[in-house]
């Protein structure tokens, strides 16, 4: 799967939050975003992953960043694990995973078959890529992630 790059305008894309409600990569234009991609809500490194941009989360929007998760997961699972670890942003869902293709965070992962790559796209306000991370790791990545915005 191609992995966008800085420069790239960004796929565009509508799907579901956890309330039902209809987001696209129109709605987040205007601001800068995080759109961090993860495999399954309520396992370890997903939760850990969450919990640290629910923490971290007051820097990126006092940056002017908004921070999207998305993974496969109903909306339904949204809501219980946004409520379960207190997450104070956005979950999207993409059950058939096309977004994720777009972004480059869905494919083949070695040794595991296809799924979820872990991944997160900086947008900036016109839509187009300013960074993206594929196979990161999730205990630490939203600091570096804010520290990219710090730069």
């Amino acid at each position: 799967m191609p992995q966008l790059a800085p420069g790239d305008t960004a796929p565009q894309f509508t799907l579901k939050d956890q309330d039902g409600q209809t987001v696209s990569s129109e709605t987040l234009r205007g601001k800068p975003a995080v759109v961090y991609f993860y495999p399954k809500d309520d396992t370890p490194g997903c939760t850990t992953e969450a919990r640290q941009f629910n923490d971290n989360l007051q820097q990126f929007q006092q940056a002017g960043v908004s921070v999207v998760g998305v993974s496969p997961d109903a909306p339904e699972s949204h809501v219980k694990f946004r409520d379960k670890c207190g997450l104070r942003f956005t979950l999207l869902s993409d059950p058939g995973h096309e977004t994720m293709a777009a972004y480059g965070a869905w494919g083949d992962r070695p040794g595991r078959g296809e799924g979820v790559i872990r991944s997160t796209v900086l947008l900036g306000t016109d839509g187009t890529v300013k960074k993206a991370w594929y196979g990161v790791k999730a205990d630490g990545h939203a600091a570096e992630v804010l520290r990219t915005l710090e730069s």
